[in-house]
């Protein structure tokens, strides 16, 4: 371990979207103060993510099955590191979150107050959610002394690729890029209530491939039927050139095939802020959720919505039972959107 002096440990989110935007603050944290090694504690999927964020020193899963509060195994982690940081930051509002670092003894322990954390946390800020809108805001907020001012232009989350990897991934998945790559990513975790409907992605798809291109489409296993009636809903001559990779590729796997594609189709989701820290030009679908909270963090961007009354409701299932925020959203302002994005924009490096 490097200078317990130097060294700080972030206690990372559990979303990737969420993940991905962490990468402000550990930025943030290397402008300070270059020489700071930053360790995660995070989630283990979170690892090939981490892995790519060339401030991230080392990350490092609590071995808790899911739902599982495992107060002896936090002590027990909390014991081992101690001596090793001079700072933990807390992403998570929640109480367990605070345990590894107060038993770590780690002798500043900064967090948001969240689930009334005093004591746990001896460094603890009251969020102003008026001042700091944006989540990128009230991550990087954390980076610095409790009242100063945020800087007028925050980094940009920035993945970087190996070049050998990717091409170990187009090899494996048996890919090639004769022709440019428009990536879709039609599936949300969160909720249906994020999701454009998949025939709209089949129109997009339909229109770009007979403009010469060819389709990959990203997502978890959970996304695989979606992606598939996508495929299905091509003319057959056209499917020749679309490949559903929902839940047939590993995370390090979708960031650095994602790193191909020419422009990417996403709804609010961690694909979306994965591709978009990989500097891919994005076309951001909008329905439930608000780009003035969880933007997509790059230049080269169109955010599509309709901006109905009823929306954003921040809602894993639409309240009102119609989804016309994304029904009615029609798939040829999408194009438009994707003609006006900038093509031939380098990959992140």
């Amino acid at each position: 371990m490097t200078d317990a002096g130097k060294a700080i440990l972030v206690v990372g989110p559990a979303w990737v979207g969420d993940m991905v935007m962490a990468q402000v603050l550990f930025r943030l944290l290397k402008q300070d103060n270059p020489a700071c090694a930053i360790d995660v504690l995070a989630p283990a999927w979170s690892a090939p993510l981490l892995a790519r964020m060339p401030e991230v020193r080392a990350s490092f899963d609590l071995p808790l099955a899911h739902g599982e509060f495992g107060f002896g195994k936090r002590r027990r982690i909390g014991h081992s590191l101690r001596g090793q940081y001079r700072q933990a930051i807390l992403l998570p509002n929640s109480w367990k979150s605070a345990l590894v670092p107060f038993f770590a003894a780690i002798p500043q322990r900064t967090g948001w107050r969240g689930e009334m954390r005093y004591g746990l946390l001896n460094d603890i800020r009251i969020l102003d959610k008026e001042q700091y809108p944006l989540m990128i805001e009230r991550f990087a907020a954390l980076a610095l002394l409790d009242g100063e001012t945020l800087p007028a232009d925050l980094p940009h989350p920035r993945l970087q690729i190996d070049p050998v990897e990717r091409d170990i991934a187009l090899h494996v998945h048996q890919l090639d890029r004769k022709r440019p790559v428009l990536a879709l990513c039609p599936g949300a975790e969160f909720g249906p209530a994020k999701r454009w409907p998949e025939q709209h992605y089949a129109a997009v798809a339909a229109e770009r491939i007979a403009a010469g291109e060819q389709v990959w489409i990203f997502g978890s296993a959970k996304d695989a039927p979606v992606a598939e009636s996508i495929r299905e809903a091509l003319p057959e001559a056209q499917r020749q050139y679309c490949n559903n990779l929902a839940g047939k590729t590993k995370l390090a796997e979708a960031i650095d095939l994602l790193s191909c594609a020419a422009a990417v189709v996403s709804n609010d989701s961690g694909l979306m802020h994965i591709a978009a820290a990989l500097n891919r030009p994005l076309v951001a679908v909008y329905g439930s959720s608000s780009p003035q909270f969880t933007p997509p963090l790059s230049d080269a961007v169109e955010v599509v919505r309709l901006g109905l009354e009823c929306s954003p409701c921040f809602k894993r299932e639409c309240p009102l039972g119609h989804l016309q925020c994304l029904k009615d959203l029609p798939p040829a302002r999408v194009l438009d959107a994707l003609a006006r994005l900038p093509r031939n924009v380098q990959v992140a490096s």
